[in-house]
């Protein structure tokens, strides 16, 4: 009895060494510097405020034109610990300043920018990796998959969306009425837009166009990047790597986009231009419909309150499958900042995917949240587009960002002119796509 019980003592004594020893190696790791393989046990909005002081300067490009005061006050009060400094700017004149900011070592700590930028700044070692920091304290299961837009083949995380913008299939419905064709459905697919844009159009006595079926935007997300998509086409292939504009695939998608614009079912620029851009020519009738993007409804609501319309997913794909594309605009957090000043920042990123922050971004309506607790928000929402489902069951469904890669903003530029002398007549589609193949190839190799 004696023997068991000396041994007793001892197995306690180990385990309280032990549990010493263990203690002592946490305490050994850098102040926030998540754990590899750490587990994750909680939702940001359980988070407790960092018992630490720090300084935190936070970019806010736009102002409260996209980040909303609410949330920026809420994180001060919840955290009196961090003191707050914010620098604001018009969007133009803050990407400016940061490429300077950056250069010159004096950037915020962490500020928004649009997601391909962080990209770009992920790659030049701009930008803190986020991936460990978000295996250590989110759950995956809280958030829809957008959370990962700023995600590298290589597993690197440059940044968190601050919400996304999925585009949805908008009907005005007075047209429809007034021409006696059935709305849209969620089971429609290019095939149906096209045929039914034909039906809706209407021409006066002397042949100009009054009504035109869709809205035919030649912008990326709005315009040509769905229009290859649906064909079964991309712009780059799955490494980002490679440029696939000559594929057949992607050329049959733009081509029925043009056709569209030429043979005058679809607007034309002139058109858009004349009757006040995509989002008025849609709201006053002019057009039938329109692949609207999110946040416009926000633009629709204020200025023209009186519109009947509604929206259904955007429509299937030549081989049966959807695609929604998505923009995003994401927060990221400066590489170069002190590791106080880098747990701070990422005390602000928690905060702003919490329930309370996230839910503040879906009443806003100018994104939705990407936080699945906020989106449940807009069920009781009774502004227009009254089927919002169409964007979160579509994001859930289908969604796809821009071909995203830290070069995305110089070959998106170099596609976009081509598209443009496409449509004003200059070059068949055949030819833009060579020489778009031609110009963006070089880019993606860093050689230009």
């Amino acid at each position: 009895m004696k023997r068991l019980t000396l041994s007793i003592v001892v197995l306690l004594l180990c385990t309280v060494v032990l549990a010493a020893c263990s203690s002592s190696n946490d305490k050994s790791e850098p102040s926030g510097t998540p754990s590899a393989g750490a587990s994750a046990t909680s939702a940001p909005s359980e988070s407790a405020p960092a018992a630490k002081s720090a300084k935190l300067k936070i970019g806010l490009p736009g102002a409260y034109d996209v980040t909303s005061k609410e949330i920026i006050d809420g994180f001060i009060a919840k955290f009196p610990n961090i003191k707050v400094e914010l620098q604001d700017a018009p969007w133009g004149d803050f990407t400016s300043k940061i490429a300077t900011q950056i250069a010159g070592g004096t950037s915020p700590d962490v500020w928004l920018q649009e997601n391909a930028v962080i990209l770009g700044y992920g790659k030049r070692g701009v930008a803190e990796d986020l991936a460990p920091y978000i295996q250590r304290d989110l759950q995956d299961g809280n958030y829809i998959d957008t959370l990962f837009a700023a995600k590298t083949p290589e597993g690197n995380v440059w940044g968190v969306p601050h919400g996304t913008n999925p585009i949805a299939l908008a009907y005005n419905k007075k047209v429809f009425d007034d021409a006696g064709i059935p709305y849209p459905t969620d089971d429609w697919t290019y095939d149906d837009l096209i045929e039914t844009s034909k039906k809706l159009t209407k021409k006066d006595d002397k042949g100009n166009v009054q009504i035109y079926g869709f809205v035919g935007s030649i912008s990326i997300t709005q315009g040509w990047f769905p229009w290859i998509k649906q064909a079964g086409g991309q712009a780059l292939d799955e490494t980002k790597t490679k440029s696939m504009f000559s594929d057949p695939k992607t050329v049959a998608g733009l081509q029925s986009l043009v056709n569209g614009i030429n043979d005058g079912y679809f607007t034309n620029g002139d058109f858009l231009t004349a009757n006040g851009g995509d989002v008025q020519s849609f709201a006053e009738g002019k057009a039938a419909m329109y692949f609207l993007q999110y946040g416009n409804q926000v633009s629709i609501n204020g200025n023209f309150p009186d519109t009947n319309w509604d929206v259904v997913k955007i429509p299937k794909g030549a081989e049966g499958k959807r695609y929604v594309p998505t923009v995003t605009n994401a927060w990221l957090i400066s590489s170069k900042a002190s590791q106080d000043s880098k747990d701070a920042a990422w005390e602000f990123l928690k905060y702003y995917l919490s329930d309370e922050a996230q839910a503040i971004v879906a009443k806003s309506g100018s994104t939705l949240p990407v936080n699945k607790t906020a989106l449940q928000v807009l069920d009781g929402d009774t502004s227009k587009p009254l089927n919002k489902k169409a964007f979160t069951d579509g994001i859930a469904e289908a969604g796809v960002t821009l071909d995203e890669n830290a070069t995305w903003n110089e070959w998106r530029i170099v596609v976009q002119q081509v598209v443009n002398e496409i449509v004003d007549g200059n070059m068949t589609v055949e030819e833009g796509v060579k020489e778009i193949d031609a110009k963006v190839q070089p880019i993606l190799d860093g050689k230009s």
